[in-house]
């Protein structure tokens, strides 16, 4: 029989009643427990529906998330830690809040504690004071951009970081983050394992890249395009207030393009989007600039949005460089964009204005916007439900519309892309009116 790859990892059997006021009855309007045998349908296309039936199995689905009726943890006696890693992303601050909100109320959890500049803060050379998290501290910290605990990138060794977590008598840790936060989620879930700990560990995916694998979408990637979208407007009014008038906005997106796929919609305005999934030329017949030539001669401006690692191809350079988490810390496109296209038209005799505006700092360190704020809260508590019933190495995400404990293991496997045959970029290239490739 096949392993069960969305199988989730228990610390042991949960043994005693949750102090949730639950039913286990349908029809007393009362929201029920969720059981492990409650599960979704991970593909709901009728080709995998239709092949599981022809062979006779059950199609492959996931844990939904949720309270569970009996607990592993006695909450009067649990400690909780929060640690948020990585760049910044809109809803750190919401996430922290509802953990702490979660933990406290539903289950009387005593003290929960905030650790300082990510992983750092659990290293053995740390010398940041510990936050002890309450609900009056964390109260108003929603409205604000950022988190309250600070980030850094990097890993320490997962051995080092669970002494941390046995000297500091944390029985649960959540971990907010992207891949390499998750990464790190899940070496450490694998060090305690080896030591027969009952510490669990616990991912919420945290990237406004929205590039985490298996889940439809990732906290602060609303919040994202959201706020890149009227800087897309007065790009555009910039653009069309110039005779020739050209805008070159860059957004986040590292391996992934959704953020500029997504604002592009979401402000129509855009007439060239340039994303890593898909290479593109800057000289020839159809290339950028020829494309950029006709565009100019027939509206005389010009929007372009291009997300960070997009055209790395093009730009010649020193060796590959990474950042702490082992990142490609990538060339400037933009700067590189605004540069060739100056000269190209100049070559030409041709006048034009260039405005290059790159707006990802202010983006990413933005409040949560409302529809990721209500995603945040959902996020955490689903979290705080998963790890009182002693589930670990798990990811809390949204697949198929359902909230579902995923295995950290499965999710970082890979990293999510832009489908190029997908209905996402096929409406970005009818919102632009580009061709399929460029060059």
């Amino acid at each position: 029989m096949n392993k069960d790859p969305f199988k989730i990892h228990t610390l042991g059997s949960a043994e005693r009643l949750s102090p949730l006021p639950l039913s286990s009855d349908k029809g007393d309007q009362l929201f029920n427990f969720v059981t492990d045998s409650q599960k979704i349908v991970f593909k709901t296309g009728m080709e995998a529906y239709t092949k599981a039936l022809n062979e006779g199995t059950q199609p492959l689905c996931v844990e939904k998330a949720g309270p569970r009726k009996k607990i592993f943890f006695n909450p009067e006696k649990t400690t909780a830690a929060i640690v948020t890693c990585g760049g910044l992303c809109p809803g750190i601050n919401n996430v922290i809040r509802s953990l702490v909100m979660g933990l406290h109320y539903f289950y009387g959890v005593p003290r929960i504690i905030g650790i300082p500049y990510g992983y750092q803060g659990l290293g053995p050379n740390n010398t940041h004071p510990y936050h002890e998290l309450t609900p009056d501290k964390v109260r108003d910290i929603h409205q604000f951009g950022g988190t309250i605990l600070g980030s850094s990138r990097g890993g320490q060794e997962p051995s080092d970081i669970v002494d941390s977590l046995l000297r500091l008598g944390v029985d649960m840790l959540f971990t907010i983050g992207g891949d390499g936060t998750l990464k790190g989620c899940e070496a450490i879930g694998r060090e305690i394992e080896s030591r027969g700990l009952n510490i669990s560990v616990i991912g919420i995916p945290k990237t406004i890249d929205n590039d985490i694998d298996l889940i439809d979408k990732s906290f602060g990637f609303e919040t994202a395009y959201d706020v890149a979208s009227p800087i897309i407007r007065d790009a555009h009014n910039e653009a069309k207030g110039a005779y020739n008038g050209i805008a070159i906005v860059k957004l986040m997106g590292r391996d992934s393009g959704f953020i500029a796929a997504s604002a592009a919609m979401a402000m129509p305005e855009v007439n060239f989007l340039l994303v890593p999934e898909l290479p593109f030329q800057l000289e020839g017949k159809n290339g950028l600039l020829d494309l950029l030539e006709r565009r100019l001669k027939a509206k005389h401006h010009a929007v372009i949005v291009v997300a960070e690692g997009a055209g790395q191809h093009l730009i010649k350079g020193d060796a590959e460089i990474r950042d702490a988490s082992g990142n490609i810390k990538h060339k400037d496109i933009g700067v590189f964009l605004n540069a060739e296209i100056a000269a190209h038209f100049k070559a030409q005799n041709t006048e034009v204005t260039i405005k290059y505006i790159d707006p990802s700092y202010i983006i990413r360190s933005a409040p949560a916007n409302a529809s990721d704020s209500i995603f945040c809260n959902r996020l955490a508590y689903q979290a705080v439900h998963g790890a009182m019933a002693g589930k670990t190495r798990f990811v809390v995400g949204l697949l198929n519309n359902q909230l579902v404990y995923l295995p950290i293991e499965e999710v970082v496997k890979h990293r999510k892309k832009i489908d190029l045959e997908g209905e996402l970029w096929f409406a970005a290239l009818q919102s632009t009116g580009q061709p399929f490739t460029i060059g």
